[in-house]
């Protein structure tokens, strides 16, 4: 009966641990009735989970059952809760139930602590797969790293500062990159891939392909800090084009320009420490204190809440159905004559 609990921001690692689960576990010739998907953002899909969950695997093989958007361990209701605590010694020993979810486990609920007793009896078991910060770049090497050894490739230092560079820590669309490198590189060294060997990639490959591919989400932001709207709006047309969510964007830009909001209204006082300046604006790496201070340097608070203000008006325009480059546009470019008063102290 084991329950796998996955959960973590970096959505391309946490589909490859489930479908390596799958694989792993059910018979291919089965999985048509051994496979359950289901989406526990809706509550009778949760409830039917536990029900399939009870039920042995048909054939050869395990049974899985999948809930993708988990509420087991976030923001379970107390009904759900009683009827998941009821129900778990009850499954079957060759059926696996996964959990998944983006955020973390709440610790408070009663199925979370439940889970973490059957871990601790190997009855259930935990991954997380997070996302590095966009701008910690060890962060992102590191997940490069893995994601190319995962592929049976490696990667040339240059390599790496190139996709670093084009990808960011967008890690869905680094495996696509990754799997067409590798591809390009097979049909150049069909003889390492049929000894089975790592494929070197090189910058030149990687050039080749996605060197096109030079904005990020928080490159844009940049690009808003400096007042510079014309080529932010040019790098968003560009990131939407390479199929990048509009509202991810928004995300990103809008915890950008917040922490630099906060960095500068904690910097009027001039005692406080960098890492309590770190702490109070949400920023993980008290590090990047520094290089937020040169980029708000001489622009005032009204500057970065109007900044805030208008990436908050595109936002709603997105959710009010607007397309995507439309927002951007009707969004930042509105008043932006008087904004750019605001600008110096």
């Amino acid at each position: 009966m084991p329950i796998h609990l996955i959960w973590g921001d970096d959505y391309g690692s946490s589909e490859r641990a489930i479908e390596g689960l799958i694989q792993k576990i059910i018979d291919p010739a089965w999985i048509s009735v051994n496979l359950s998907r289901l989406d526990g953002q809706d509550l009778s899909q949760a409830n039917k989970a536990l029900e399939e969950v009870q039920t042995p695997p048909f054939g050869n093989g395990g049974r899985i059952v999948l809930v993708k958007r988990s509420p087991f361990c976030n923001g379970c209701p107390s009904e759900l809760s009683s009827r998941f605590e009821s129900i778990v010694q009850q499954i079957p020993k060759e059926t696996y139930l996964i959990l998944n979810n983006q955020n973390k486990p709440d610790k408070r609920l009663k199925s979370t602590k439940l889970i973490e007793d059957l871990i601790k009896s190997q009855n259930a078991f935990e991954a997380k797969y997070l996302l590095p910060a966009i701008w910690d770049t060890e962060g992102i090497k590191r997940l490069i790293k893995k994601t190319a050894l995962e592929l049976n490739l490696e990667l040339e230092e240059e390599a790496i500062t190139v996709l670093i560079d084009s990808i960011g820590n967008e890690s869905t669309r680094l495996i696509s990159e990754l799997k067409k490198i590798s591809l390009l590189e097979e049909t150049k060294r069909k003889d390492m891939v049929q000894r089975n060997k790592k494929i070197l990639i090189t910058k030149a490959t990687v050039l080749e392909l996605v060197g096109g591919i030079t904005t990020n989400s928080l490159e844009i932001g940049n690009y808003l800090l400096e007042g510079n709207f014309g080529e932010a709006i040019s790098r968003t047309d560009s990131l939407i084009s390479k199929g990048e969510p509009a509202l991810r964007i928004i995300a990103t830009l809008t915890g950008q320009i917040r922490g630099c909001l906060w960095v500068k209204l904690l910097e009027r006082n001039k005692k406080e420490e960098v890492s309590y300046i770190a702490k109070q604006a949400g920023i993980a790496n008290p590090k990047r204190i520094y290089i937020i201070r040169k980029q708000i340097q001489g622009k005032s608070i009204d500057f970065l809440v109007g900044l805030l203000r208008k990436i908050l008006d595109v936002e709603e325009l997105l959710k009010k159905g607007s397309i995507p480059q439309n927002a951007f546009r009707d969004g930042l470019l509105t008043n932006a004559d008087s904004f750019h008063n605001a600008w110096n102290n």
